[in-house]
């Protein structure tokens, strides 16, 4: 399975690995509802459907006999507040506190999001791109994407939609767990140029 396959697994499934660190994020479980009088835990309210798994993007292997036994993301994520596209939207899940996220596995457990959003210039016709690190952070530790994806000084990487499209840099997420961008370009793409409007 390649690497960007097992990753978007693990997100879908609500856990982020990074390999070879300890300091991984991932969802702490959901809640188990209130005991009543009786002593039997409440019922739960009738979920809402999930989001249908996008056949491009299902790294299952289908084939193996052991496949019956995973929870399935149609049950796993039932519920979850999904975006214009139908996918998971992860920032109101968070939010909304439906997930909770743990900063790490182990040590520090005093870990903060960074609250440090950075725009990117170099967009040609298309407004600015603000990438907002808080949104992340709150619920990645920040060895997820640095450095192995992103190196840590401004204007080292040199991102193009083309490798988003195929995988990279921000694409090791978008287009596959977090939000499509082909269909959604003006999350990124939100601060306008100097004398640009931004379309309604």
């Amino acid at each position: 399975m390649r690497a960007d396959n097992r990753l978007s697994m693990a997100l879908v499934l609500g856990i982020v690995l990074f390999t070879g660190d300890p300091a991984v994020a991932f969802l702490r479980p959901a809640k188990i509802p209130e005991a009543t009088d009786e002593g039997q835990p409440a019922a739960a309210p009738a979920p809402a459907p999930g989001p249908a798994v996008d056949p491009r993007f299902d790294s299952y292997d289908r084939a193996n006999p052991d496949h019956t036994s995973l929870q399935q993301p149609e049950e796993a994520l039932r519920g979850f507040p999904l975006d214009q596209n139908g996918m998971v939207d992860w920032a109101r899940a968070l939010r909304d506190g439906i997930i909770s996220p743990r900063e790490v596995l182990q040590g520090d457990e005093t870990y903060l999001p960074l609250d440090l959003d950075v725009i990117m210039r170099n967009t040609k016709g298309m407004p600015y791109v603000r990438f907002p690190h808080k949104t992340h952070t709150e619920w990645l530790a920040c060895s997820n994407c640095h450095p192995a994806i992103f190196a840590q000084k401004a204007g080292t990487a040199k991102i193009r939609m083309e490798n988003i499209f195929r995988g990279e840099f921000c694409g090791k997420c978008h287009d596959r767990v977090a939000f499509i961008t082909h269909r959604a370009c003006f999350r990124c793409h939100s601060v306008p140029q100097p004398g640009q409007a931004m379309p309604n």
